[in-house]
């Protein structure tokens, strides 16, 4: 019975807590975390428990030791996150006297210091303070992590495809020479597929010791309709949102705990200020809160205190910033502005509501566009299959090692090239690179004074330019941070905004925190913009990196448009609409093997429906052999210049291609881009570039795989 198995203690706190059963991942999880010795990776549903699944047996297994001794490493995405949950692991904490710490950049410099000198019990950090700690505290590291059993990662998903998690897996390998003792590795996520990609990431070595415990049958009822508002076209404003939407919106959160997903910050403004106003017109107090990135940390807090506290139907307007388990209490229903741009994403989201026991899970989406509503059922019928994307990695990252190689120097205050290196070989993240490579890398670091060669012991130091990006602000983060204003009403921080696609000046009027703004200052050489209250204003517009389609997200489009399929969850303007785009493929006889090319005056347009890296190479292909030709939107239509046709695509399909022959075709801002990536050798440049954003063996095998249909679209006069 899983409830033995558990301390004496921890069996105490399931009785206070008046648990009359465990939930089946729990079930499931206690069991191997308790009797084993391997990682383990927990996948199941929202608010399944994954939590307690993992902390209970882990509590029960360290509860002796840990009263004196760091043994848990938490690690969260999140500084609000960790805030989340410490108090729910504190509780279940109760009854064994194991103390638990945060640590991040709103914890005290006394209350870190206190910790240093007695570390114990659990520790809750996001990647960029560990990183910190090996900056800063390197004489105290080699005691802190010495007697660690276990690292809690939440929400391992967010990290496994992208940059920060080639960073939180270095660093764990960093921590793994310090302890006495490996680390188990327990991973807790609710999107989660390619489990054997997930434990090569996990246990490189041994990824057969990598457990999965994963509780598909853990998904609760979802319920879910989808509604379309074409937007109004505005000579002035240029497309504009329904009245009628917002309308709608108001109708269905009057009464019910909501959240509503945008998929950009401006969004966000815009739509919580209206509602708002609409809310305002029945004498209801402020009813809707904007929740996002650019938002001040102590207004986010507030938004999230009241919706978890209000007895009243409340509704936060977010971006992905909600999109993790931080918790606001339950919420009645999820809504989405206009498509996710994956599954993963929309998974995610709609797990938000029905988190009480036994209820169900509720979503409404809302488009706007007709790509949005195509991309909306493609999406949604692709998370009913219950299919996401799968767990790939991030590609060649020379870039986190770059960074990498700079805190190695740092945290050791000198290091052989011989050490370094074999440092870097036992690196759970950069094994697979060469040597040469990677002496490639310091080379070209020692030549442009990022790092220096000290004569006598023939150390490696960090050079005067690599101080100057060691003391950077934002070191410790490998992801890109865009530069700044800090929006203030008096001293009252407000927000920030992107200086790079901030167009205002003294006396407009702008919308930042759902509220409206008049700016009274910008004060250039402080990054500051002073602000009063205002009566109207327009949403700030945000820079934004652009998100890549799958390949299957484009393939279930094309069988959307070709397919006569009349879907049971929308709306007839939403039908009326799919109906209407559907008539040119039914009236030419399109089917899922075809793809079609557009002939219109002077130009080609190519409705490739396949992933983002596909497209994009193929256009560089186009390029290569003398042809113009670039991604016109989100679903990859391409707009190619010059005398297409069926011999064309037969030439590109059997010529010999490889990386070199396209990239003096790829435009500027086509180039990959990261916050490391410009201090890159040019071979290493370009081997990212590559390994990112080019698929030459799958551009040629979507040649292959479908029969290309001409149609003359010309208009005519």
């Amino acid at each position: 019975m899983t409830f033995n198995l558990l301390s004496k203690n921890i069996q105490k706190k399931i009785w206070d807590m008046k648990w009359d059963r465990f939930t089946p991942i729990q079930d499931s999880t206690i069991p191997v975390i308790i009797n084993s010795s391997r990682d383990v990776i927990v996948s199941s549903g929202t608010a399944s428990g994954k939590t307690e699944a993992a902390f209970l047996p882990i509590l029960s297994l360290v509860e002796k030791a840990a009263v004196s001794e760091l043994k848990v490493l938490y690690i969260s995405p999140l500084k609000a996150l960790i805030n989340n949950q410490f108090e729910r692991i504190e509780k279940l904490c109760e009854h064994t006297h194991i103390p638990i710490h945060k640590w991040h950049g709103d914890v005290s410099q006394s209350v870190k210091k206190k910790f240093l000198r007695e570390p114990a019990g659990i520790l809750q950090i996001t990647p960029e303070s560990i990183e910190s700690l090996f900056i800063n505290r390197t004489e105290q590291i080699k005691n802190l992590f010495k007697s660690l059993d276990f690292v809690v990662i939440d929400e391992i998903h967010s990290f496994l495809n992208n940059d920060r998690g080639v960073h939180l897996r270095s660093l764990l390998s960093r921590i793994e020479t310090l302890a006495q003792n490996r680390p188990r590795i327990i991973g807790l996520s609710a999107t989660i597929d390619n489990f054997e990609f997930v434990k090569t990431w996990v246990n490189y070595t041994s990824p057969e010791e990598v457990e999965i415990v994963d509780e598909k049958g853990s998904e609760k009822h979802l319920l879910y309709y989808l509604m379309h508002f074409p937007e109004k076209e505005d000579e002035e404003a240029g497309n504009k949102l329904e009245v009628s939407l917002f309308e709608d919106i108001r109708d269905l959160t009057r009464n019910q705990k909501a959240i509503i997903f945008c998929n950009d910050r401006g969004s966000v403004e815009e739509l919580t200020v209206f509602l708002n106003r609409l809310a305002e017109r029945e004498k209801v107090g402020e009813t809707y809160y904007a929740h996002h990135s650019s938002i001040d940390k102590k207004e986010r807090e507030y938004v999230e205190k009241t919706m978890m506290e209000s007895k009243m139907p409340k509704t936060v307007v977010a971006t992905s910033t909600l999109e993790l388990g931080l918790d606001i209490g339950d919420v009645d229903i999820v809504i989405q502005l206009n498509s996710t741009f994956t599954v993963s994403s929309l998974k995610q989201r709609l797990g938000r509501s029905g988190r009480k026991r036994d209820a169900k899970q509720m979503l409404q989406m809302y488009t706007t566009k007709r790509d949005s509503l195509l991309q909306s059922l493609a999406v949604m019928e692709l998370a009913l299959d219950k299919w996401i994307e799968p767990a790939t990695g991030y590609a060649q990252p020379y870039d986190i090692l770059f960074h990498q190689v700079i805190s190695i120097c740092t945290e050791t205050n000198g290091i052989t090239t011989s050490q370094l290196l074999e440092r870097i070989e036992r690196n759970h993240i950069f094994y697979q690179f060469s040597t040469i490579d990677v002496q490639l890398l310091i080379n070209h670091m020692l030549e442009q004074d990022i790092l220096e060669m000290v004569k006598g012991p023939n150390e490696l130091i960090v050079g005067l330019a690599g101080e100057r990006i060691l003391r950077s602000r934002d070191f410790y983060a490998v992801f890109i941070t865009p530069e700044e204003y800090m929006v203030l009403e008096g001293v009252r921080k407000i927000g920030t905004l992107d200086k790079s696609t901030f167009l205002g000046s003294e006396g407009d009027n702008i919308i930042l925190a759902g509220k409206l703004w008049t700016i009274k200052q910008i004060d250039m050489e402080k990054n500051k913009i002073y602000v009063s209250k205002a009566v109207n204003g327009k949403p700030p517009r945000y820079s934004s990196s652009g998100l890549k389609l799958h390949k299957k997200i484009g393939e279930k489009i094309m069988g959307i448009l070709c397919d006569d399929h009349q879907f049971h969850y929308t709306n007839q303007e939403a039908l009326d609409t799919l109906n209407d785009e559907r008539k040119f493929y039914h009236d030419n006889q399109i089917h899922l093997g075809n793809r079609v090319i557009k002939e219109e005056d002077g130009s080609y347009l190519l409705e490739s429906f396949t992933g983002t890296v596909i497209a994009q190479t193929l256009g560089w292909m186009f390029r290569a052999i003398g042809f113009a030709a670039k991604i016109e939107d989100g679903l990859n239509r391409m707009r190619i210049e010059g005398p297409l046709s069926i011999d064309v695509l037969n030439f590109i399909k059997k010529e010999d291609w490889d990386e070199t022959r396209l990239l003096p075709h790829i435009a500027e801002p086509e180039l990959y881009n990261s916050k490391f990536s410009p201090y890159l050798p040019d071979k290493l440049f370009w081997s990212m570039h590559a390994a990112h954003e080019m698929d030459i063996e799958g551009a040629i095998q979507y040649l292959n795989e479908f029969e290309f249909i001409f149609i003359d679209c010309k208009v005519r006069r």
